[in-house]
C-alpha cells in the first residue's frame, strides 16, 4: 500500500504549524519539534501534493511479481441479471461499456446467463454486439439464489479465465460478486462510476471515495479476474448491431445447486417509488425540513409528472423514504428533467445524476457545485423562488 514518509530535518515552528492544517482527517501532528501521521491517515496523499516542498513524501511499498500470466486471462465478461426472463437494462449498459473496453486490448465480450430458460435472453444480448452468450441453464434457476449463483460464476472462472467480470451495482450483484471475489482472492471495486483500459489489460477503476470528498483511481495489476459494480444509469443504453456471435450452453451436470436458502415468495417493487425509472425528478435539499416546504415541493413535481427526490441530509434527518435518495449511498438517475431545490451539489449526488438531460438548480449559495453540472440555475432563496415557478407553470397550463 505504501506510506507516508516525514523529512523532520527541515521543519520548522512555522512548518509544523502549517502542516497539520493541511490533512482534512487530522491525521497529521506537531509537537513543536518534528510531525509525525496518526492512525487517523487515510492515504488521500493531499499532504505530499499540498504541503510545504521536500516534507512529506509517499514511499511505495515493494510490489511482489505478478502472481498471473495475464496473457492466460482473456475477454471482458458481464454478468447478466434478469428478471421473469426480462434482462435488467444495466446488464445492457455494461455490455456497452465492456465493447468500448475491448477497443482497446481487442478481446472479446462475454455475457454470463444463468436461467431456467435462455430462449428470449440469449439471442438479445447478441443483438448488442457480445461475442458469446455463456448459458447455464437448470430448472433451479428461475430465480436468484446467492449460494448457487456464487458456485455457477466460480465454475465460469475456471473454464473460461476472463480478465474482468462487470456486474451491475443492485442487490443481486453486490450480494454475490463479492463472495466470488474472495474465492479467487481478487479486488473487487464497487459502484464505479468510470471504466477504462490499460493495453495490458489492467481495468482502470473510477468510484468517489472518502464520502465522495475525492476522486479514486483503482487498478488490480497483479490477480485476475479482476471485478466491478457499476450503478444503473452510470453508462448509456448501446445501440444494437448485427448478431455476429455465437450462444455457448454450459454442461451444468456436476454443479452443485444445494443451498440452505429457500425461497418463499417474490414481491414486484413498488413503481411509484423507483425514482430511476421517472423522466422528471424534484429532488430537495438540506433546507426542506417543515410539511408545508414539502407540500409545495409535491405541488410542482404533480404539475411537472414528476416524482419528488433528495440528497442524503434528508434521508440522514428522516424525512424523506431512504429509496428517494440520488447519488452514490441512492440511486442512480438520469431523467429527462432534473430541478434541484437547495442541493449543493457534493461529488457523491453529482455521480448520481450526472446522465440527466436537463439540469434546472435553485440555491442560495452562488458557488455552490450543483451550478458546474446544472445547465440552467438560479441563485436565491428556494422558498421564495419555487412559488413564482408554480405560478408561472400553471399559467402554462391555462390552470390560473
Amino acid at each position: 500500500m505504501g506510506k507516508i514518509v516525514i523529512n523532520n530535518s527541515i521543519v520548522t515552528p512555522e512548518i509544523g504549524k502549517s502542516s497539520v492544517k493541511i490533512c482534512p482527517f487530522n491525521a497529521i501532528e506537531f509537537d513543536g519539534r518534528s510531525l509525525s501521521i496518526n492512525s487517523g491517515c487515510r492515504m488521500c496523499k493531499i499532504c505530499v501534493r499540498k504541503g510545504p516542498a521536500g516534507v512529506f513524501k509517499f514511499e511505495e511499498d515493494p510490489v511482489a511479481a505478478p502472481a498471473i500470466d495475464k496473457t492466460q486471462w482473456v475477454g471482458v465478461a458481464v454478468f447478466v441479471e434478469h428478471n421473469h426472463h426480462e434482462i435488467h437494462p444495466v446488464s445492457l449498459e455494461l455490455i456497452g461499456k465492456a465493447r468500448e473496453l475491448v477497443t482497446v486490448t481487442h478481446h472479446p465480450v462475454f455475457a454470463v446467463l444463468f436461467t431456467d430458460d435462455e430462449t428470449k435472453m440469449a439471442p438479445e444480448l447478441l443483438a448488442y454486439g457480445v461475442d458469446k452468450v455463456f448459458v447455464y441453464r437448470h430448472p433451479d434457476l428461475g430465480h436468484f439464489n446467492v449460494e448457487i449463483y456464487a458456485n455457477l460464476m466460480e465454475n465460469f472462472i475456471d473454464e473460461i479465465h476472463p480478465s474482468v467480470i462487470l456486474y451491475g451495482g443492485t442487490s443481486v450483484g453486490r450480494s454475490f460478486a463479492p463472495r466470488v471475489a474472495a474465492r479467487f482472492k481478487t479486488g473487487l471495486t464497487a459502484d464505479c462510476t468510470i471504466l477504462g483500459m490499460k493495453e495490458n489489460t489492467d481495468l482502470i477503476q473510477n468510484r468517489p471515495a472518502f464520502g465522495g470528498n475525492i476522486m479514486a483511481g483503482i487498478i488490480c495489476p497483479n490477480h485476475r479476474p479482476q471485478m466491478s459494480t457499476v450503478r444503473y444509469k452510470i453508462f448509456k443504453l448501446p445501440e444494437k448491431v448485427l448478431p455476429h456471435g455465437e450462444i455457448v450452453r454450459m454442461d451444468t451436470e456436476g454443479l452443485s445447486f444445494k443451498t440452505g436458502l429457500r425461497l418463499l415468495e417474490v414481491l414486484p417493487k413498488p413503481k411509484d417509488m423507483d425514482i430511476s425509472e421517472s423522466d422528471v425528478l424534484i429532488a430537495l435539499g438540506r433546507p426542506f425540513k417543515t410539511p408545508e416546504q414539502f407540500k409545495m415541493a409535491q405541488e410542482l413535481a404533480d404539475l411537472l409528472g414528476g416524482q419528488i427526490a433528495c440528497s442524503r441530509p434528508l434521508i440522514e434527518a428522516g424525512l424523506v423514504d431512504p429509496r428517494k435518495q440520488i447519488g452514490l449511498s441512492g440511486r442512480t438517475v438520469a431523467p429527462k428533467l432534473l430541478i434541484t431545490l437547495g442541493i449543493s451539489g457534493a461529488v457523491q449526488f453529482a455521480a448520481g445524476m450526472r446522465g440527466s438531460e436537463v439540469v434546472f438548480s435553485i440555491n442560495s449559495d452562488a458557488n455552490a457545485s450543483i451550478f458546474d453540472v446544472a445547465h440552467y440555475g438560479i441563485v436565491g432563496d428556494v422558498f421564495a423562488i419555487l412559488p413564482i415557478l408554480i405560478k408561472q407553470i400553471k399559467a402554462m397550463k391555462g390552470m390560473i
